[in-house]
């Protein structure tokens, strides 16, 4: 969005810096100007005219990126802290055919990882890697191939729980997804509550995860677990009114093509440790 221009200037330098380059790197401003960042040439600007959201700027930047093999999304105040990392997820591609989604470890700069960056249930260790069902949305790699077959980020979603749509998705289609921590992305510690919409977007997007993905019984069980969750934890009262109305907006607002997941995959899921109502 164009707020952080010395961050994505160190990110782009440490993206030009790996021993495996890039074939491509795209920036998509959300609903701002790249004029004044000083882009480096090799870097291709594209600017949207209005904010997208997170899925958004993220489906016209793969329209940039429709014939590359692998994509890798990277958040903007983010930083990859070794050269290797290209060269490490090229290798674990070449390795395993169907592998659809790797995702990265983050820290922020005194090395702690938040448990919520870590994609399991069990977050205690977050240096234990391997296969997950979903993954972070700051650092990941994407297939070409498993894209082709899955389809993009859903874009009724615009920001909050849209890796785990992505993430569904390609479990159900039978690609693998792994959580590989010695891939890291240095990023600043914060809280998904610091956007305005975020107790909205939240709620109304575990609807849309709901009515398009689980099937008919776990639809009630998954939205019930995740009311008394958040009842629980949430002591913001405007957050709490807020993410109410965003539940109801999730049950009158269009979210795309119901295809509910096959029950192989939701015992998949439950067999890799997080069973599709948690």
């Amino acid at each position: 969005m164009g707020t952080r221009p010395n961050d994505l200037a160190a990110l782009l330098a440490s993206v030009k810096s790996q021993t495996t380059p890039a074939t491509r790197t795209v920036v998509v401003g959300n609903g701002c100007s790249l004029a004044d960042l000083d882009l480096p040439p090799w870097v291709e600007a594209v600017e949207l005219p209005e904010n997208l959201g997170v899925t958004g700027g993220r489906n016209v930047a793969l329209g940039h990126l429709r014939d590359m093999d692998l994509v890798l999304d990277l958040d903007d105040d983010g930083l990859l802290v070794t050269d290797t990392d290209f060269e490490r997820i090229t290798q674990l591609y070449e390795a395993d055919p169907g592998l659809g989604i790797v995702g990265f470890r983050i820290a922020d700069e005194t090395g702690l990882t938040q448990r919520r960056h870590v994609p399991r249930l069990r977050a205690g260790n977050p240096m234990r890697g391997g296969s997950v069902t979903t993954f972070l949305g700051g650092a990941h790699v994407l297939s070409g191939k498993m894209l082709a077959q899955v389809g993009d980020w859903p874009a009724s979603f615009f920001f909050s729980h849209e890796e785990t749509d992505m993430a569904w998705r390609a479990l159900d289609a039978g690609w693998k997804i792994i959580y590989e921590p010695h891939l890291l992305l240095q990023h600043p510690r914060t809280s998904p509550a610091r956007h305005a919409f975020f107790y909205r977007t939240n709620a109304r997007n575990r609807v849309y995860l709901a009515r398009r993905h689980l099937p008919t019984v776990l639809v009630p069980v998954y939205l019930g677990v995740w009311t008394a969750l958040t009842v629980a934890r949430t002591r913001d009262m405007a957050g709490l009114r807020a993410w109410f109305g965003g539940f109801a907006e999730g049950w009158r607002t269009p979210c795309g093509t119901r295809r509910p997941m096959r029950w192989s995959t939701v015992w998949n899921m439950t067999r890799l440790g997080r069973p599709p109502v948690l």
